[in-house]
């Protein structure tokens, strides 16, 4: 037994001393002024008083915010000018146009004209088009819309506030709140949220009587609050008080998305890092691949990676400093898998069981656009039905129309392959692409015109926005 004991901290020490002491280090040349040698880890020991942190990180705030609104003025157009036909499930206005900002004396046209070679020489692609950095691309960490901040203070008096950084796209641009739930068990119920946002104090009484009991305990383990990087009782937390930490639910809000940023946990070094949005996790019953470029295979890997790696920047030597929360893989990931395969995209009523229109339904611009679709758009090479997604991934390299660079402190290089999302019920998950540089279907349907070099017309890229809207 004894040896057992001192082989199990032998282990410990081979895996956790080298890593703590390369941190200390780190951290101790940072605070020297020394030159520092660049490592994967975080500082582990901080010697900075938490009061000394909070008060320079909340003065540097205005300037660090400033410099990133600048940049989204300077990509998009930020008003609010919402569709007048459609809306999101629950009654959520659209945005409709194209908001990225071309360069000056520049149309769609000439761009759609032009090479790949010929625009990146010529410096040429479009802002928005770009890369999206984090408001704070060097520190990172998760941010959520004010309105979810306030909804979750009043709930379960938790605050997900950050005194570092504000949440930055415009809340006309992001997904309704609080956001519908379907059932694929109980189609018939409609959406079961009743208008509420599901939290750990009302979801018992919300789904008592609809879900089994295991089931209801994976959905109390999605709305529990676990440590996290950001929001944790240590003093390199970036909440004013120390916390219990953030749900699944926070960025997954009532199983869709509230358009939460973070940075992928995967990538070194942080400049190369990708700014994340939260994907909806409506149909992941019909999906195979989980995260937008990890490629996991199913949604029982997913939920225990959350937790044990993306939650802390993939540092399991901060994980065990913060509280890393362990969960039983054949009880409480399995529970949790079980509820997020329940939930189901929103009704689409003018599509077939083929995922097709119905043309006695559909109008001729969504008919126009569907044949766009599978045609001339080749959107369906990647998105096929009846859910749109093929399950793979794919590398579009858009990099091919720009030269790498450095946009506030994310490099701007290549994005490599990433994973095909469904496109059912699209329009309630603004904004688009993995990162959110998208704001409006318009914009992705203009991005990938210029990206796929398919060279449609006006008309052509207004029809295929009118079918994506069905979906």
């Amino acid at each position: 037994m004894r040896q057992g004991a001192l082989k199990y901290r032998r282990v410990l020490t081979a895996m956790f001393v080298p890593a703590l002491v390369a941190s200390i280090s780190y951290a101790q040349e940072k605070q020297e002024g020394k030159k520092s040698v660049r490592t994967s880890y975080a500082p582990v020991t901080i010697t900075e008083p938490f009061d000394e942190t909070m008060t320079r990180m909340r003065s540097a705030k205005s300037e660090v915010m400033k410099r990133h609104k600048d940049l989204l003025n300077e990509r998009y157009d930020l008003s609010k000018r919402p569709v007048k036909t459609v809306t999101m499930s629950r009654g959520k206005p659209i945005q409709e146009g194209v908001r990225v900002k071309l360069p000056k004396d520049v149309t769609w046209e000439n761009l759609a004209a032009m090479t790949p070679e010929d625009i990146r020489e010529k410096g040429l692609f479009p802002g928005g088009f770009m890369p999206l950095p984090h408001p704070n691309h060097a520190e990172g960490g998760m941010l959520f819309p004010k309105f979810h901040i306030d909804e979750i203070r009043k709930h379960e008096k938790r605050d997900l506030v950050r005194f570092d950084l504000d949440y930055d796209l415009p809340d006309h641009f992001l997904p309704e709140f609080p956001p519908a739930i379907y059932l694929t068990t109980r189609p018939d119920l409609g959406d079961v949220s009743k208008g509420n946002l599901v939290t750990i104090a009302n979801y018992y009484e919300l789904f008592n009587g609809i879900l089994n009991p295991k089931q209801l305990e994976g959905l109390r383990l999605l709305v529990t609050p676990f440590p996290q990087q950001q929001f944790n009782p240590t003093e390199d937390r970036r909440s004013e008080q120390p916390g219990l930490g953030v749900a699944c639910f926070d960025c997954h809000a009532n199983g869709h998305t509230n358009a939460a940023t973070h940075l992928v946990g995967d990538i070194r070094p942080q400049e190369f890092r990708h700014r994340l949005d939260t994907p909806s996790l409506r149909g992941v019953n019909i999906q195979r691949l989980f995260g937008s470029q990890r490629a996991l295979k199913s949604i029982e890997d997913f939920t225990e990676f959350e937790q044990r790696g993306a939650y802390f920047d993939g540092d399991p030597v901060i994980a065990t400093k913060k509280g890393v929360n362990i969960l039983e893989r054949g009880s409480q990931v399995h529970f949790m898998a079980e509820v997020q395969g329940l939930l189901d995209f929103p009704p689409a009523p003018k599509l077939n069981i083929f995922g097709m229109l119905d043309k006695n339904k559909a109008t001729e611009a969504e008919i126009r656009g569907q044949d766009l679709f599978f045609a001339k758009a080749r959107c369906s090479i990647c998105h096929q039905p009846p859910y749109y997604t093929d399950n793979l991934m794919h590398n579009l390299k858009v990099e091919r129309f720009y030269k790498p660079r450095i946009i506030n402190g994310l490099m701007a290089s290549a994005d490599g392959p990433i994973k095909t999302f469904p496109l059912r019920g699209i329009k309630d998950s603004p904004p688009y692409l993995h990162d959110g540089r998208l704001l409006t279907l318009e914009d992705t349907v203009e991005f990938f015109n210029l990206i796929l070099e398919v060279k449609l017309t006006k008309q052509e890229k207004e029809d295929l926005v009118a079918f994506l809207r069905a979906l």
